[in-house]
């Protein structure tokens, strides 16, 4: 199975195309050659009219070209008929799509008003309980019939209105139908969309598009991944479009990086026709990084690249780490092989890192670039090693894309049958002049973060941030996104809508003000129990809106206290890994120590 015809050269896929209203009153294309349209979702809640239009002119404002609402009830979906016409009568059109999750009816109202209908399979009309239960091949026909009844009045809908469906799987959200037949898996998620597909195409409809949530960027690469592979198997004609996104990624620079690794690497490797970064910030500040991460692309990427083989030098629908040599490096430390992925700076940012950082401190520098006596080679044309210590990594070459070029060299090292340890650069050429921050944060994590994705790497050096503090920082925080070592406490965050029960934002914050020093530890705040449970099925903790003003706390997926009063929620959340023997006490900023001397390059020549 492929996904896309070269992981080295660029070629967008194509797609038919769907349509979100009348693109000549406004609608919206999606699909086929047309540009990656930018989308997001308000959080205001959808019975407050006004709210809703504010927040949607905003984002409008912001150039957002696909608006997303949640219905999750019919009352709801029946406001936004209200909604939907005071956008129109300001002379706003843009289309609108209603996220339906349980209440297929509450879709029935909302396709009379709004351009698109999104559906979770894994909740429209099955259940999440979580129950163990072995299905016969009768009784697992049976379900599928079930599932087919419910949804086929809203595909007839869809095709009578002229309207689009969003046929949106989230790895939170699988059924316990799904669950017991393939495991909470990439596959699974696959095949509970393509269920839902074959209904629509069963009755000639053909006006809708996938999206392949989660909020581990590495399994959404691998789910998005699989579903164009599966689409190609089953025909020509299923070329249906993709919504892309990584799902509950968090704020700050932590959410935009792991929004690049996904979102990114995917448009590089020619996939998706619309994007949303999904941040637990207010929405228009979704919209500047989209529109970021779609401006790294055409500098990442050729389509032109002339290289030996479109072979994949990995298995592109499952992540295993490449095998390497573990090898020694200066300070007592190795890498490669089992051990955790390393950061590398450059020897001036070494010089000037190391003494300002103590020397017990998670996020500091474990070797200096010109130490290593590395091998650069260009991964176009055949080279020799000595022996596998032998470090190895891209010469810088400006006309190579690093992503490309890491991926040949994987090709090229297998081919010879060498298991030598890679360093990954996030570029072939130093930027002159330097690159603003977010351009230099986004497009390192695309890069850096898709080949750790492909399980390539075994260190990393950051180029692009000009900075030698940010660009350590970045190299650390990338890692961590990518979930190849974790430094500090990893936070789930959903992005807030009209179904949460608390200020997303205010809590997170007040969350991860108590507890942001626990290393190891990931906390999962979410609204509402969507998605709760599965996406946070590998959370330690769960902080999750119950009702209005109550909580339920979760340890991994299972809910252990209930209806908490939410001003209690976070001390209770506090006493929870307490109980669990997770909790330290924050230590006091420690005094600056002295800085180890720099290594002996002969001594590290020799070691490696």
């Amino acid at each position: 199975m492929r996904y896309c015809p070269s992981p080295y050269r660029y070629e967008r896929r194509r797609t038919r195309e769907i349509h979100l209203g009348d693109p000549l009153q406004g609608g919206v294309t999606i699909g086929g050659d047309h540009p990656v349209v930018v989308q997001s979702m308000i959080t205001s809640d959808t019975m407050n009219t006004e709210a809703c239009v504010r927040e949607v002119l905003a984002l409008v404002e912001a150039g957002c070209q696909v608006v997303r609402i949640t219905a999750p009830t019919v009352k709801d979906a029946a406001n936004l008929r209200n909604i939907v016409g005071e956008l129109r009568a300001r002379g706003c059109r843009v289309p609108i799509v209603a996220d339906i999750h349980f209440k297929p009816e509450a879709a029935m109202e909302a396709v009379r008003w709004v351009e698109c209908v999104r559906v979770n399979p894994g909740n429209f009309a099955d259940s999440k309980k979580f129950i163990v239960r072995e299905y016969t091949d009768e009784q697992y026909a049976a379900e599928l019939a079930r599932v087919e009844a419910k949804f086929t009045p809203l595909v007839l809908e869809c095709k009578r209105l002229g309207r689009a469906l969003r046929i949106g799987t989230n790895h939170g959200s699988l059924s316990d139908r799904i669950l017991n037949r393939y495991g909470d898996t990439p596959l699974g998620m696959v095949e509970s969309a393509l269920e839902f597909a074959r209904i629509c195409r069963k009755h000639d409809f053909h006006n809708f598009k996938f999206s392949m949530k989660a909020s581990n960027p590495k399994v959404a690469i691998q789910c998005y991944r699989l579903l164009v592979a599966r689409l190609a198997q089953e025909g020509e004609d299923w070329n249906y479009p993709l919504h892309l996104g990584v799902t509950e990624a968090g704020d700050g620079e932590d959410g935009r990086i792991k929004s690049a690794i996904g979102i990114g690497s995917l448009l590089c490797d020619g996939l998706g026709d619309t994007i949303r970064v999904s941040l637990t910030e207010d929405a228009v500040h979704e919209i500047p990084v989209c529109k970021a991460i779609l401006d790294c692309i055409p500098a990442l990427t050729r389509p032109d690249l002339q290289v030996p083989t479109d072979e994949f030098p990995y298995s592109p629908f499952e992540y295993q780490r490449r095998p390497s040599r573990e090898v020694p490096l200066p300070g007592g430390i190795r890498a490669g092989g089992d051990q955790p992925i390393r950061v590398v700076v450059p020897r001036a940012a070494w010089q000037i890192l190391l003494p300002q950082i103590p020397a017990r401190a998670d996020v500091r520098p474990e070797a200096a670039y010109e130490d290593l006596a590395i091998a650069e080679v260009d991964p176009r044309q055949p080279f020799d090693l000595p022996d596998e210590s032998q470090w190895v990594t891209v010469r810088d070459t400006p006309e190579l894309p690093a992503l490309a070029a890491f991926r040949l060299l994987a090709w090229r090292l297998r081919q010879m049958n060498r298991r030598n340890p890679i360093l990954l650069k996030d570029c072939l050429q130093v930027p002159q002049p330097p690159l603003d921050p977010q351009t230099a944060l986004l497009r390192s994590s695309i890069v850096l973060g898709g080949l750790l994705a492909d399980g390539i790497g075994d260190a990393i050096l950051v180029r692009n941030e000009s900075d030698p503090r940010r660009a350590l920082q970045l190299a650390f925080n990338i890692l961590q996104a990518a979930g190849c070592r974790s430094f500090k406490t990893e936070y789930v965050a959903c992005p807030s809508c009209g179904r949460t029960l608390f200020n997303l934002q205010t809590v997170t914050a007040r969350i991860k003000a108590r507890t942001s020093h626990l290393k190891g530890v990931k906390i999962a705040v979410m609204g509402c129990i969507v998605n709760g449970p599965g996406e946070m099925a590998d959370a330690d903790f769960g902080y999750v809106g119950g009702a209005p003003g109550k909580v339920n706390l979760y340890v991994g997926k299972k809910p252990v206290k209930f209806n908490i009063p939410e001003e209690e929620a976070v001390d209770r959340l506090i006493d929870l890994i307490r109980e669990h023997g997770k909790w330290v006490d924050p230590e006091p900023n420690p005094a600056p120590e002295p800085a180890p001397p720099a290594p002996n390059p002969c001594s590290v020549s020799s070691a490696v």
